[in-house]
């Protein structure tokens, strides 16, 4: 890595923006955010991934006297901003426990004499009396709370440390801060100002929606078989498989690896070398699947990740919408597919049950259970669904949606319902749904006679539909709420009061009607558009330039992104700069970079 030198001082933060990350313009709210922070205001800023959410606090760090000082609660994301930082000469550095004594004394010596920029460090760090004391004898510029959804008690990320941070308004009473985040529905948005005691401060809530992000649920129906066909769409992307246990990660990554796939697998119960080396081939190789729990993911800022596949369902939306956020942060075409079933709603509920929680965090957890079910039982515009839950209005169909791109039709189920819950009541609430299917279509198999439940008058009464058709029923019945999943992992189903206005006809029921496709392309449609050049020399000179980037980053082992963007790459080939005055103004490309990449990149294009 080349030294990192003074930055010119920039007093406008147009001119950092165009100077130093290469970009002509603020997108969205950035520039109001910026001049905000910049004279001293205090703020909440929620945008989603790939919003722009840093530049909100990295700029104005560059402009104000003093260090930026950034509190973010993982190392990964630490060690990420850092690299990109000072591929673009800013002097940023991180305190965290993978330093040495002496690492971390050198850090702290700069932060003393004014050589930083911007600091990184932990909140457990930052509360410490000794760092305090240093701060105090610091000019700090500002305190950026990133991921400060961690401060709720019902956000997914809670971490108890960020609800001592209001320390630093009182210790601090003249440098603003500002708290980011990308999620936070309405509760938690409500806490995080409370807790961090920005009453004062301004909110800047942008739109929680990622356009360039395709969504498909889908049920469970082969799952092996649905995940192939979706990644023969992917050949050689980048991307994240989610698995709800550690054994799953494993199976799931040497089944992809003997099919001949570029696989990893990362799960909290791998040692820490082992996680480490993983993360860092999936930051700094092309086109490597991380199949992962939600141990990986958070803090992680690779912008070029094409998929995001859940094969069990997520904790909420809140969890769905970060980790499906992890793709397309570029604002190049991504996709994200769910796939689900009632067992996975059985061992959700059982998570929560069985935890030390208080009852009023069980209830939060169930609501925020309820709450995905109905989105993945929609038959409405799933990114209205979605955003509907973060408070924002959408106002038309999204149109880039599986929902929207193959439209579901609804039918009355009344009756079919009806014969549910009958079925489920005659076997005494205490059966799974494999079993009750079986009564209702009058399989007559040995349990079935044992338990003499081929007696049962709703015997047989359920053969108008198919058994996928059924299992479709059972599923939007639980997401209704009239059905509920025992909370010892049998999977039993039982009535809810919900359920009596149903049976005794005074409610009607509309359900979505079950697709009837090839297990192979369950998923269904077509898939989401790549990113792509126009002509066959455009795209040959982008993967010439990718393969330039890619060696210039190992040279000094870093992601091959924080050098530039695929984005970037893309309108280089566009543009077909001749000069560095030309590659200069296109997006992306700051001074530092310009001076330390420009002659070669040049060279490169000249050359075809």
């Amino acid at each position: 890595m080349l030294p990192v030198l003074p930055l010119e001082s920039h007093s406008d933060p147009r001119d950092v923006l165009r100077h130093v990350f290469g970009y002509d313009s603020f997108r969205g709210r950035q520039a109001e955010i910026v001049d905000h922070v910049v004279a001293g205001g205090d703020a909440l800023v929620l945008m989603p991934t790939g919003g722009g959410k840093s530049l909100c606090y990295q700029v104005p760090a560059l402009v104000r006297p003093g260090t930026g000082i950034v509190i973010s609660p993982l190392i990964a994301l630490m060690h990420d901003q850092v690299q990109a930082l000072r591929q673009l000469g800013v002097r940023a550095a991180a305190l965290n426990s993978t330093l040495q004594p002496a690492e971390a004394r050198q850090v702290e010596r700069q932060l003393a004499m004014g050589e930083l920029d911007l600091l990184y460090v932990a909140p457990e760090r930052l509360l410490t009396d000794s760092f305090l004391t240093l701060l105090q004898g610091a000019r700090i510029a500002l305190f950026a709370i990133d991921e400060a959804h961690c401060v709720s008690q019902w956000g997914h990320d809670f971490r108890p440390e960020y609800r001592q941070l209001t320390l630093l308004h009182e210790r601090f009473p003249s440098v603003p801060r500002i708290a980011l985040t990308a999620t936070a529905d309405g509760p938690t948005r409500r806490e995080i100002v409370e807790r961090l005691g920005l009453e004062n401060g301004r909110v800047f809530l942008s739109s929680f929606d990622r356009p360039n992000i395709r969504y498909r649920i889908a049920p469970k129906a082969n799952p092996k078989a649905q995940l192939r066909a979706f990644l023969d769409d992917h050949e050689g992307e980048a991307g994240v498989i989610y698995c709800m246990s550690r054994a799953k990660v494993e199976q799931t990554a040497q089944a992809l690896v003997d099919e001949g796939r570029f696989a990893l697998p990362y799960h909290a119960g791998l040692d820490a070398e082992t996680r480490a080396r993983h993360q860092d081939r999936f930051l700094k190789e092309e086109g490597v699947i991380m199949v992962a729990t939600i141990a990986f993911g958070m803090g992680i800022d690779k912008p070029d990740v094409r998929f995001v596949v859940h094969l069990d369902l997520p904790k909420s939306i809140e969890a769905y919408y970060q980790e499906t956020g992890r793709a397309g942060r570029d604002g190049l075409p991504s996709e994200a597919l769910l796939l689900y079933g009632v067992e996975d709603v059985a061992k959700l509920i059982q998570f929560v049950e069985a935890s030390d929680a208080p009852d009023a965090r069980k209830r939060v957890e169930r609501q925020k259970l309820d709450a995905l079910l109905g989105l993945c039982e929609t038959a409405s515009c799933r990114r209205q669904v979605l955003l509907s839950y973060f408070e924002e209005t959408l106002d038309e169909p999204c149109g880039n949606c599986d929902t929207c791109l193959e439209p579901v039709k609804t039918f009355d189920g009344t009756e079919a319902v009806q014969k549910l819950l009958s079925c489920v009541y005659r076997t005494e609430q205490r059966f799974g749904a494999g079993h009750v299917i079986d009564v209702l279509l009058g399989v007559a198999n040995e349990r079935a006679q044992r338990l003499g439940h081929d007696k049962l008058s709703t015997f047989g009464i359920g053969t108008d539909l198919s058994r996928d058709e059924w299992r479709a029923v059972v599923r939007q019945v639980v997401a209704l709420g009239l059905l509920k999943v025992d909370v010892e992992g049998h999977g039993g189903l039982s009535l809810s009061d919900d359920c009596r206005p149903v049976l005794r006809g005074e409610r009607r029921v509309q359900l979505k009607a079950e697709k009837r496709t090839k297990p192979a392309r369950a998923t269904g449609g077509a898939r989401a558009p790549r990113p792509t050049l126009s002509t066959p020399d455009d795209e040959r000179l982008y993967q010439k330039l990718r393969a330039l980037r890619l060696e210039l980053a190992r040279a000094q082992s870093v992601p091959p992104y924080v050098i530039f963007h695929d984005a970037t790459l893309m309108e280089i080939v566009r543009v077909r700069p001749r000069s560095l005055a030309a590659l200069g103004d296109v997006s992306g490309v700051g001074e530092a970079k310009l001076e330390r990449y420009g002659p070669v990149f040049l060279e490169a294009v000249r050359a075809g």
